[in-house]
């Protein structure tokens, strides 16, 4: 089954020629199924190019999917054009009544910042609680993730002396978890921050750490009791992501008269004007897959009972 996109949307196009099942919301219409629900809470500046990339993981599932794109309500973007925004994506104020089966809430390069300096940062402790009560499952990704541990555990992210960037090695902690089904005992997986989550302390709050880098720290965590992951870095880079990001870093770098980091094992033989092998495709699609079939084995087939604990199930 296909993820139902508008037509209109760049990402249908893109994806429909890259052979993922795409099919627009008429035809979805049609289908007597009840699609799951996903939702993405796009903080990126680049917004199209962040949704196609999130669409192309979780619209590889055999299940029907139908995205909702969501951004802050009086956040305004400079990078996308207004008329893209206003015709695909509506503000968490004019969803919130609303139930979803997954939500993902992207990063976001602001990671300088104090959580309580970034400006919409209320609005987005108010879609967290949220999550708690209309989400049966939510993702945090990078900057998402990290202020979704901040706020449910009080865990501080640590600015680092020079970013990290590159392609990391992952060792699997967790081979038994479903979340990792089918996953190999060591993970590559594309790394872009200035900020670092300590294990010490994500252990002292008794989370599980999925996937784990000596080099990088802690990349994959779970947190049971809100029903959410917390991934750190970016499974779901296109190949050519972080050379995009390298040669941006280039220019700002250049205007200070300083170097920019080049991204660790990327490039072949450390030669920008090669062209990078994507090594992580094929785990980010099993852990979205992954991701999105445990939401279809827990989420109640009665949508308006997202979110009811057990106890508040068997009263009912």
């Amino acid at each position: 089954m296909p993820i139902t996109l508008p037509r209109s949307l760049p990402a249908y196009s893109v994806l429909s020629e890259e052979g993922v099942m795409v099919i627009d919301q008429g035809a979805a219409a049609r289908q007597d199924i009840r699609p799951l629900r996903i939702g993405l809470l796009n903080l990126m500046p680049k917004k199209i190019q962040a949704e196609t990339q999130f669409a192309r993981l979780i619209g590889a599932t055999p299940l029907q999917i139908e995205f909702t794109l969501i951004r802050m309500t009086a956040h305004e973007t400079k990078n996308t054009a207004a008329e893209h925004m206003q015709s695909f994506y509506r503000t968490f104020q004019s969803i919130k009544n609303e139930k979803f089966d997954g939500l993902i809430i992207t990063g976001t390069p602001i990671e300088h910042l104090a959580f309580d300096e970034v400006t919409y940062w209320d609005e987005l402790r108010e879609v967290m609680d949220w999550t708690q009560t209309n989400v049966h499952s939510t993702f945090g990704v990078c900057w998402g993730g990290m202020a979704m541990i901040h706020h449910f555990h009080g865990i501080a992210k640590h600015l680092l002396d020079q970013k990290l960037v590159g392609c990391y090695r992952h060792a699997n902690h967790a081979p038994d978890s479903c979340y990792l089904r089918g996953f190999s005992d060591e993970v590559v997986m594309p790394v872009s921050r200035w900020t670092e989550m300590r294990r010490e302390e994500i252990e002292a709050a008794c989370l599980p750490i999925l996937l784990h880098s000596d080099d990088v720290g802690p990349a994959l965590v779970e947190d049971p009791a809100h029903r959410s992951l917390y991934i750190f870095n970016h499974f779901e880079y296109d190949s050519g992501t972080l050379g995009e990001e390298y040669a941006r870093d280039l220019d700002a770098n250049q205007l200070a008269g300083a170097d920019a980091q080049m991204p660790v094992d990327y490039f072949p033989d450390d030669d920008p004007n090669g062209q990078p092998v994507n090594r992580w495709r094929g785990h980010a699609h099993l852990l979205y897959g992954n991701w999105i079939s445990e939401i279809y084995l827990t989420t109640p087939f009665d949508a308006t009972l997202i979110g009811q604990t057990e106890t508040d199930l068997r009263k009912g």
